[in-house]
């Protein structure tokens, strides 16, 4: 019975990755990652001819189209630069210190290896399926092998939108920044099944589960067809319905909360069950083999994460440097009360305590670092340390999984928290950003309802829970069917690193 449900739900999930996947060969507009919803506040205006105007009138010139910043593409570029190393070296030597040190390469190699098999993907077919129009779930294939981008004949560069009218970024910029995205998410999953898993099996889910979970998650929360086309109601409402699905719905997802931290949590969850616990779990000791590199990791994530959260304002601008300080003191607020937390309750403050802390200050403040004041950030922050606490203690025994490096108690749990308290926290009414107005170019007059945005926020959730967790389900199964999920036993007492990649850490 169970094998005949995987099968159902692998052909249903296939007939509609698909089905959507129809590719378009139209010009598509140029794209950007959400960070705001299109409020619809004023009424629809119809445009009357001038009756007065000469039939034989020269036609107006045409505008001229808006130039990229190099000031703002500058900030892009090391924003950039900043995700990458989030990534590499931050997130490899974080997870590689929280492992035992005969498995520290294969866990760097693991993180390595997806980071460069994602980027490939993305600039091949990646980019273009979360990033131009096709259906409200999946993107087209307009910008197939970046396809569009330079122009040999004419000698140009296409640009893409940010959140302001009339303001542009090199396209390629935008590709390369949201291709880091992609690629840190998908080395995320690797830490909830460590020291366990198949090289080969790891590279062939991450396929899998980039194409068929990621792209669209980024696709339904992050795209939109730009401002400079909303002029209107009646252009707003045209322009949202080419939209991602969740963006249509209303959601604010300010650098992944959902797309990252939460669709990488289930996964990993997932993988985590299906591949089954460690060797000895549970019986023998586990402890982190170097905590001194863990505390390097995370301290390079945090730095890089100004990147992941400050770029994602895709300009240098005031949204920028509110999403800076609240990616400060979040994380700070957020170290402080799970150090402070796992003082109360075990008697000492850790420096793997401390380190956690600041991923889960991190995670908590991503979706809503553009949205929220910085007041609004500090409890966050203050919450996503004792909240997160409870998820890789509590929770974690509750749920019975060996999610080695927890990543769900971490990124699952603390994405969930930040997603929801985006809504709250972004009202105007608690020094939030509320809801911009395309229209009318300023903030919505509307009046904000905490109530509604967060019910948004967790449909937002949900989704991306469900959607994720369907994908790895079939992913995972049809890697253990052809390849096998799990190395044998004995290689797995021996270490990975010799076992997998016939190298060692450290040498006697």
């Amino acid at each position: 019975m169970h094998k005949n449900i995987t099968k159902l739900l692998a052909g249903i999930a296939c007939l509609c990755a698909f089905g959507v996947a129809t590719p378009s060969f139209a010009d598509a507009p140029v794209k950007t990652e959400a960070a705001t919803t299109s409020a619809v506040a004023a009424p629809a205006v119809t445009p009357v001819p001038d009756a007065a105007a000469p039939a034989a009138a020269a036609p107006a010139p045409a505008a001229a189209a808006p130039v990229a910043n190099k000031g703002d593409t500058s900030f892009m570029m090391i924003s950039t630069l900043l995700v990458i190393l989030m990534t590499i070296p931050g997130l490899a030597l974080f997870y590689g210190g929280l492992v035992r040190s005969k498995n520290m390469l294969s866990v760097l190699m693991q993180v390595f290896m997806v980071f460069a098999l994602v980027i490939v993907l993305w600039c091949i077919y990646g980019y273009s399926i979360a990033f131009t129009e096709k259906t409200a779930f999946f993107g087209g294939f307009d910008r197939l092998f970046l396809n569009g981008i330079w122009d040999p004949a004419k000698g140009t560069f296409a640009a893409a939108a940010t959140f302001s009218k009339g303001v542009v970024i090199p396209e390629f910029v935008f590709v390369a920044f949201q291709g880091t995205f992609a690629a840190i998410t998908c080395a995320l999953i690797v830490g909830a099944f460590a020291e366990r898993a198949k090289f080969a099996a790891v590279l062939a889910f991450v396929v899998l589960w980039f194409t068929f979970a990621y792209l669209p998650a980024a696709h339904m929360v992050w795209f939109w067809t730009g401002p400079d086309l909303i002029t209107n109601a009646a252009t707003s409402a045209s322009e949202a319905l080419k939209a991602g699905w969740i963006w249509q719905k209303g959601a604010l997802d300010f650098a992944g909360g959902t797309v990252v931290h939460i669709n990488a949590a289930v996964a990993g969850l997932v993988g985590a069950i299906m591949i089954g616990k460690r060797v000895g779990y549970g019986r023998e000791s586990m402890a982190p083999h170097s905590l001194t590199m863990t505390m390097i990791g995370a301290s390079l994530l945090w730095v890089g994460w100004f990147g992941f959260n400050a770029g994602s304002s895709l300009e240098a601008g005031d949204v920028a440097a509110l999403a800076f300080v609240n990616t400060l003191l979040a994380t700070a607020a957020a170290t402080l009360s799970w150090v402070f937390g796992e003082w109360i309750s075990k008697g000492k403050p850790s420096m793997l305590g401390g380190a956690s802390g600041a991923v889960a200050g991190l995670v908590a403040i991503t979706p809503a670092a553009g949205f929220v004041g910085p007041m609004g950030g500090l409890v966050i922050g203050l919450l996503a340390g004792v909240v997160c606490l409870w998820g890789v203690n509590g929770l974690k025994r509750l749920i019975g999984a060996d999610d080695s490096l927890d990543v769900f108690g971490v990124h699952g749990v603390g994405g969930i928290l930040g997603a929801l308290l985006t809504g709250v926290f972004a009202a105007p009414q608690l020094g939030g950003q509320g809801i911009f107005d395309y229209v009318t170019n300023k903030m919505s007059a509307d009046p904000y309802s905490i109530g509604h945005q967060v019910w948004v926020q967790a449909q937002a959730v949900g989704t991306t829970i469900v959607w994720s967790a369907i994908v790895s389900v079939i992913a995972y199964k049809l890697v253990d069917i052809v390849i096998g999920l799990r190395v044998p036993e004995e290689e797995e007492r021996e270490g990975l690193d010799i076992t997998s990649h016939g190298e060692q850490a450290y040498h006697g």
